[in-house]
């Protein structure tokens, strides 16, 4: 199911529910009320524009940069038997990626703008940095089909754990295990590392695109899977809009699919304006700008409070190392006048 063939549709073949294939066409359904359940599938593409990276670019890719963490291959820090032996190499990478650090983007914002308007039936999403949370879209709209940091857990007993714990952790870098008395078993967020199964929420929603009246593909290759099977469980005749940097997957294979190549953020803009909503997306975009502000000056605030432990920590060891050097003076001291007070002693008995 959702298995369709890749090759483009013939031009000469009419489309069965747009008008042509095109923006305006796909903007002319939203407008006409005829497109109101609407499914958003998205991948790290959306993302990039944030200064995130994704996962599998040469030279700029998550996995081309992780040398640092002196990793047997780069795909284990997302590995869960290797994160079972050694965790700390994750926790140095969730420092950089942990949400709060970043801003939406006009994609995300983008979506949001679908569910304030009460047309998104649902989000999917290959992300975890929690960039559509940040934006505003709603969690119950949201199925994060690789997990996300919104959540943690034991990974032996299953407990859940508090975010603020959670955040603390990541921020000095630092490998947080279960409360759980008699547990204290390793603590990760919910993201899906390899060797583990894909988030219940996914499988409960997997086929609520085949309920869409139009679909948005942004910034994914659609090349693992069963995210890329998602667009194919469209019914024929439901529009299909890829915006991304290029063709993916079975996308134009269709009579009403339709195809905006290039940048995720120039394209949901131009969707926007046509629509007539691009002073509205970039109101919202602008609101993230602030959000963004308020994250990373209580990230700060965290970051400077485990600088300052660290600091007591450190004037705490040089006191008590001081402290050991005077009393070895003094021994030493004590030592030698004892000696010389042996000598004079000793001189005194002798006489003259």
């Amino acid at each position: 199911m959702g298995q369709e063939t890749s090759s483009l549709v013939d031009e000469n073949v009419p489309p069965e529910t747009l008008t042509e294939r095109s923006v305006d066409a796909v903007a002319s359904l939203i407008k006409d009320g005829r497109a109101k359940k609407i499914v958003v599938m998205t991948g790290a593409g959306i993302s990039t524009s944030a200064g995130i990276p994704d996962f599998r670019s040469p030279d700029t890719g998550l996995y081309a940069n992780l040398a640092r963490l002196d990793l047997p291959y780069p795909e284990a820090v997302f590995d869960i038997s290797y994160f079972r032996k050694n965790p700390l190499p994750f926790y140095h990478l969730a420092h950089e990626l942990y949400p709060g650090k970043y801003r939406p983007t006009v994609s995300h914002c983008f979506v949001r703008l679908l569910s304030d308007k009460g047309i998104l039936l649902k989000l999917f999403t290959q992300n975890i940095d929690c960039l559509e949370r940040a934006a505003g879209v709603p969690d119950q709209k949201i199925v994060e089909a690789h997990g996300s940091f919104a959540r943690q857990q034991c990974i032996e007993c299953k407990a859940s754990y508090p975010e603020d714990l959670m955040k603390s952790s990541i921020m000095k870098r630092e490998v947080p295990h279960c409360l759980t008395p008699q547990c204290n078993g390793l603590v990760k967020p919910d993201i899906v590392f390899f060797g583990e199964a894909l988030p219940e929420n996914f499988h409960i929603n997997r086929m609520v695109p085949s309920t869409a009246d139009l679909c948005i593909v942004m910034g994914t290759s659609l090349t693992v899977q069963p995210f890329a099977s998602l667009p194919g469980l469209c019914a024929e005749g439901v529009p299909r809009l890829l915006i991304n940097s290029e063709r993916v997957g079975a996308l134009g294979s269709r009579a009403d699919d339709v195809l905006l190549l290039g940048d995720c953020d120039t394209g949901t803009r131009k969707l926007a304006t046509v629509l007539g909503w691009d002073k509205e997306l970039e109101e919202l975009w602008r609101e993230t700008s602030h959000t963004l502000q308020e994250d990373a000056h209580a990230d700060a605030h965290v970051e400077v409070a485990g600088s300052e432990k660290s600091k007591d920590e450190k004037l705490e060891e040089e006191i008590v190392a001081l402290t050991k050097e005077v009393d070895m003076s003094l021994k030493i001291s004590e030592h030698r006048t004892a000696q010389i007070r042996a000598q004079v002693n000793d001189c005194d008995l002798r006489g003259p």
